[in-house]
């Protein structure tokens, strides 16, 4: 089976509920033979019909262990409780909720896909989900056009990148901050014994062996 196929099928929620950390793994991992059709609730019941139908696997109820399908849901930040902590921007996997430090935060309604991540990183639970339709409310498939889901997967993507770039740019950083350090160890030390300099000198080299070792690994 191929997993990007499967991919395509699910809504890109990003929400981990079905065990993954993100839709691409739980494709992979459908793909692999490794999880069940039945694990995502936000695709509900058609969820499962569609990959039952382009995998050949049996169509089965949607595995109450992972949740249960309904309603599609949006996340509202309470602007007289943010604190401006920023914790639920760093958790949002598609980069809807915008703000600065002790600034207060706003969800993008339009591009938040209910995932519920932003809600256990809140330390004051500024944020609550509201209806994403109004009643009788659309559940899994219905409450998700294909447009919004291709949407989601972009903005994932995109902020999977932009990790990785800021993270090997702290590298960067940090690797020339030490490689400089290294340099003149004795002026950018508060010790003074040659042999306490010399250890502190070959655990800095070591260091810095490690973290060139890494950066040529990615």
């Amino acid at each position: 089976m191929d997993a990007e196929q499967i991919n395509a099928l699910l809504p890109q929620t990003q929400c981990t509920r079905c065990g993954y950390p993100d839709c691409a793994s739980y494709a992979q991992a459908i793909a692999e033979g490794d999880a069940g059709i039945n694990q995502c609730p936000p695709g509900g019941a058609e969820g499962v019909r569609r990959l039952a139908a382009l995998t050949g696997l049996p169509e089965l109820p949607l595995d109450p262990e992972f949740g249960l399908e309904g309603p599609r849901t949006l996340a509202v930040i309470d602007e007289a409780w943010c604190i401006g902590c920023t914790l639920c921007i760093q958790a949002c996997p598609v980069d809807c909720i915008i703000g600065t430090n002790k600034q207060l935060h706003t969800v993008i309604e339009d591009q938040c896909t209910g995932c519920e991540l932003c809600l256990p990183v809140c330390p004051v639970d500024c944020i609550t989900l509201v209806p994403a339709h109004p009643e009788p409310a659309p559940t899994g498939w219905a409450a998700w056009s294909a447009t919004q889901a291709d949407d989601a997967r972009a903005r994932y993507t995109f902020r999977s990148k932009r990790l990785i770039q800021a993270k090997a740019d702290n590298d960067a950083r940090l690797l020339a901050k030490g490689e400089h350090k290294a340099q003149d160890l004795a002026a950018a030390s508060k010790l003074t014994d040659p042999a306490q300099l010399d250890h502190k000198r070959s655990m800095i080299e070591a260091a810095l062996a490690r973290a060139r070792a890494r950066r040529g690994q990615s």
